[in-house]
């Protein structure tokens, strides 16, 4: 073959390829601008930030120093938990080193940042799959979500009827009444988590969802979940609860918020119970935590700002400062190839 010819062949694939250059470079340009955007909005623009960060530096003392020193402790151990129970979810058709999974959880909380309900978690994950196994990344994805919310909703419904109780802050009529609604839901729920298969042949019988019938039929993966793997799933999201509500209590006891344990729990389970039942993204799930955490903490102290730096601090904690860590691992990805376009075209 001449020199004349191979130049020819390999032009259009070179083309392709800087073309696929620059899409990926601003992709990530665009996710990194929505996460500046995001910290700038919320850390250095923020209103009452002075007062905030004034509440950290009076706070800081040596009494009150191993408070937030265990609380930064917990942090790698709460993803540690959300990634295993991830990697459950996921061994059925890609088996991922704890390592690379942890890359692709952390880079999910980048995008979940910036999107409605957090749909973007899915987005980040799926890129550290190989393309074929995208669809199945987002519904092991959405089944470990389903784990996780079943176990704030159950803790949710304990914590909130004791605390109600402690505080006789309902009639005392009510609290037998809610308390088997809420357990004849859970009942319902976990029903429908352990027979989770079930979707498929009623999603198939949605005459609305026939035009997604190419994505159905990766639904099946249902089929596969083992009893085992789901239970499995859910211990991991109860560890990683546990471990989330514990350092809501660390950083409100650091904040000096004087609150006996058991009560601490109890209003923590609260808050995010609230915050839970209403959809919304995570920026204005901050907001609806904070007014939550004022009502309950304020039965304990009128320290508003203490208050609302306690929350605040568990939101840098637990999703800046992993998602800035997840923007590195997405700077090294492939976007195009991860999601299959690049192969495609080549």
């Amino acid at each position: 073959m001449s020199i004349e010819k191979a130049k020819k062949i390999r032009t259009p694939r070179l083309r392709l390829r800087s073309r696929g250059g620059v899409w990926n470079t601003a992709i990530k340009l665009v996710v990194f601008l929505l996460l500046a955007g995001v910290i700038y909005r919320q850390i250095i623009a923020r209103e009452n930030i002075e007062q905030l960060w004034s509440a950290f530096r009076e706070s800081t003392t040596a009494s009150s120093w191993p408070w937030l020193a265990l609380a930064l402790l917990l942090m790698p151990l709460n993803w540690a938990f959300e990634t295993q129970k991830w990697r459950v979810l996921i061994q059925n058709f890609e088996v991922l080193s704890f390592g690379r999974a942890c890359r692709a959880v952390l880079s999910g909380v980048t995008l979940s940042l910036f999107t409605p309900n957090r749909v973007g978690e899915d987005g980040g994950r799926i890129l550290f799959l190989r393309p074929e196994h995208n669809s199945l990344g987002v519904i092991a994805t959405l089944v470990g979500s389903n784990a996780q919310l079943l176990v704030l909703l159950g803790a949710g419904l304990m914590g909130t009827l004791y605390f109600a109780q402690a505080h006789q802050l309902l009639e005392a009529l009510f609290l037998p009444l809610l308390f088997f609604l809420g357990l004849g839901l859970i009942g319902l729920l976990l029903f429908c988590f352990f027979n989770i298969d079930l979707i498929v042949p009623i999603a198939k019988r949605i005459p609305l969802l026939y035009r997604f019938r190419r994505f159905l039929k990766h639904v099946r993966l249902l089929e596969s979940y083992s009893t085992e793997e789901l239970v499995r799933a859910l211990r991991f999201a109860g560890l990683r609860y546990a471990t989330y509500a514990l350092q809501y209590y660390l950083f409100i006891r650091f904040f000096g918020i004087e609150v006996p344990p058991l009560e601490g729990m109890a209003g923590i389970a609260t808050i995010f119970l609230f915050q839970t039942s209403i959809p919304l993204p995570p920026l204005m799930g901050l907001l609806v935590r904070g007014k939550v955490a004022l009502f309950v903490w304020g039965l304990y102290s009128a320290n508003e700002i203490a208050i609302l730096a306690a929350t605040f601090g568990l939101w840098i904690l637990n999703l800046i400062l992993p998602a800035l860590v997840g923007t590195a691992f997405m700077l090294k990805i492939n976007v195009l190839k991860s999601l299959g376009y690049e192969k495609k075209n080549a």
